[in-house]
């Protein structure tokens, strides 16, 4: 269970030094310092649930999304890779779970293509397969031509042509023009040829 400062606070408003008592909760292994102030006190519980609770909003996506679609090839085990809007900057935390990866994209495009997650008592966000696709072309290199875009998705993000043919193409077509990138407006050439 993700757990606050504050609300440790009102738990332990009949002791003295509650920052003592807190230090020696994580020193026992009974809370998990996620960031400063929030806290987790299950050891076990699947890291990708944790990512709204240490940057808020935000959702899961880039490679942790088109890994667990099957899209591309691999996924590093522990990082989660995470969108987020108006933050400017990527962001990184480290923590007992794994590594949190914060990337930016448009707040225009930041409301679509995702679904709230309910389980084991945790709420979280996760973008579809097309969603997670838009958010990784829109943060990697920009390129100029269909060719080297074909060349990004096929080779460098070694997605299957097979798995990129079934991905929803009204989804794509839709979500793509509100990153306002070369890399977006070429995936919708792409789609229409």
């Amino acid at each position: 269970m993700v757990i606050s400062f504050d609300e440790l606070k009102g738990k332990y408003k009949n002791i003295s030094d509650i920052k003592g008592k807190v230090a020696r909760e994580i020193n026992s292994g009974n809370l998990i310092r996620l960031v400063k102030g929030i806290y987790e006190t299950n050891k076990d519980v699947d890291g990708a649930f944790l990512c709204q609770y240490i940057l808020s909003p935000s959702y899961l996506s880039f490679e942790y999304i088109l890994s667990f679609y099957e899209l591309i090839p691999e996924g590093a085990s522990n990082v989660y890779t995470c969108a987020t809007s108006l933050k400017r900057k990527d962001k990184i935390y480290k923590n007992y779970f794994g590594i949190y990866w914060y990337r930016d994209i448009p707040l225009k495009a930041y409301p679509y293509g995702i679904k709230a997650i309910v389980k084991d008592n945790y709420s979280f966000t996760i973008a579809s397969k097309e969603k997670a696709l838009c958010d990784k072309l829109y943060v990697s290199k920009q390129v100029r031509s269909i060719k080297d875009l074909k060349e990004l998705l096929f080779n460098d993000l070694r997605i299957d042509i097979d798995n990129f043919k079934s991905l929803n193409k009204d989804d794509l077509l839709f979500l793509a023009p509100l990153y306002e990138t070369s890399n977006l407006n070429l995936l919708v050439k792409l789609l229409k040829e």
